[in-house]
This record gives C-alpha cells, structure tokens and sequence, in this order.
C-alpha cells in the first residue's frame, strides 16, 4: 500500500525495507550483481542513499536480505501444488509467475553465478536451493513421488525457469512442465 502525501508517493509504514529490498533485486536483473550499490538501489526505490545504509548496514546485509526476500517471495507465490489436488495440473502457472516477475528469478541466478567467484555467497545460495528443493518435495509429496525423483523433477524446473528468464519463452516453459507433468502421472500409474 502507498502512502500518498500531495503529489509525493512513498511507501507506507513497514513497506520501506520491501521497497528496497525490490529495488535491489531489480538492479541486480538488470545490471548484474557488481551494479548493487547503495545508491544505486536509492536511485531505484526514489529514496537517498542514506536509507539505504540505514536499513542495512552492508551491502553484504543488503544481497542477503534481498535473496531471503526472494525465496520467501518465490515459494509464496510459484503454486506447485495445483488448487485442483490433480498431479496433472502440477507446476501448471510456472511460466506465467516467471513472466510476471523475471527480475526475482534473474537476481537468483546472478546470485548464483557470483557465489562461484565469491565463496561467502555459497552458503546463501545452498540455503536457497534447498528451500527450492524442500518446496519441489512438499509438493509431490502429496502425489506420493518419490524423493529421488523430486530432486530429478527439481533440476527439470529449475532449467526451465533459467530458459525462460534468459530466452523469454514461457512456451516452453509450458510445454516442459505439460512434459513433466505426463512424466510423473506414468510413474504413478506403473508404481
């Protein structure tokens, strides 16, 4: 909710930190990770850098934030488990939640990347992963798939959304999650 002040337009009370940690990911999508200032996420969210410093302390504190932010925000919202209770249905909006907001998933992998250059990263970015995974888990889980191919169906979609967000095809994205679905109701029917 934005708090509006005459023509001036801020972010209400408490939504500050979430504004910023959003500019950050966006800067990040776009520029790479070596483009994460302070005030270049001040010049994003339309505040001082100042803010910026005060919110976090270190940019460190900043790109871990903004990659907690993103998990929380990416599993809240991705729906692995469909509304129908189908395993057909499974991962069925995956291309339209990446169309709706590439720059969450582009910050990841750039996250990603850099954590092969800069090792105190990997640690947030295994952090991430798993939560990743526990999700792809938890949500087969209900279809009684095994936990080996939860990891295999884990990998599947995590190469689909890095397609989609370098190549911009949500297509298919569709098409390898309709692939995957038939994959896991085979298996089901043979076990």
């Amino acid at each position: 909710m934005i708090a509006e002040t005459g023509e001036d337009a801020r972010p209400g009370y408490g939504e500050g930190r979430e504004a910023l940690l959003a500019a950050a990911v966006r800067v990040v999508a776009r520029g790479g990770l070596r483009k994460l200032t302070y005030r270049s996420v001040a010049a994003e969210a339309g505040v001082t850098h100042g803010l910026v410093a005060h919110h976090f302390g270190s940019r460190d504190t900043l790109l871990e934030q903004a990659l907690q932010w993103c998990v929380e925000r990416s599993i809240e919202t991705s729906s692995l488990v469909p509304a129908s209770g189908r395993l057909e249905d499974f991962a069925a909006t995956l291309a339209d939640f990446i169309a709706a907001d590439p720059d969450l998933q582009a910050f990841q992998y750039e996250l990603k990347l850099e954590a092969n250059r800069r090792p105190e990263l990997r640690h947030h970015v295994e952090t991430l992963y798993d939560a990743y995974r526990d999700a792809v888990r938890e949500a087969l889980a209900c279809f009684d798939v095994p936990q080996e191919m939860a990891e295999v169906v884990f990998a599947a979609l995590d190469g689909l959304v890095f397609h989609q967000v370098t190549a911009g095809t949500p297509a298919r994205t569709k098409e390898g999650v309709a692939v995957l679905q038939r994959l896991l109701a085979a298996h089901r029917k043979q076990t």
